[in-house]
């Protein structure tokens, strides 16, 4: 008996198109932080930047389009002074608990 081999279809997967609500995008960046990798918080911030817009956040962030893809970017490095710019254009807030 002659075996098949079954095909596997592989499709890319990207977080923004899920990113729908305020509260989608707090909880997605809230698992990033809670993971710790700040590699990860920046791809994150740059997943809900791409779901709003980053040319919008860019402007609203006072910052450069082109360089707040390159801080937000899973190699970037942003500072927190940019972190901070980003999160607050994205209408979200970082809290801290005990």
């Amino acid at each position: 008996m002659k075996k098949t081999r079954e095909k596997i279809r592989i499709l890319a997967w990207d977080s923004v198109e899920y990113l729908k609500t305020e509260k989608d995008m707090a909880h997605y960046l809230e698992a990033a932080l809670e993971d710790g990798d700040p590699a990860l918080v920046a791809a994150v911030l740059g997943d809900i930047a791409r779901a709003q817009g980053m040319t919008k956040i860019a402007k609203k962030a006072g910052l450069g389009r082109e360089s707040l893809y390159k801080a937000l970017s899973r190699d970037g490095n942003p500072e927190l002074v940019t972190v901070l710019k980003v999160v607050k254009a994205l209408g979200l807030k970082l809290k801290v608990a005990a």
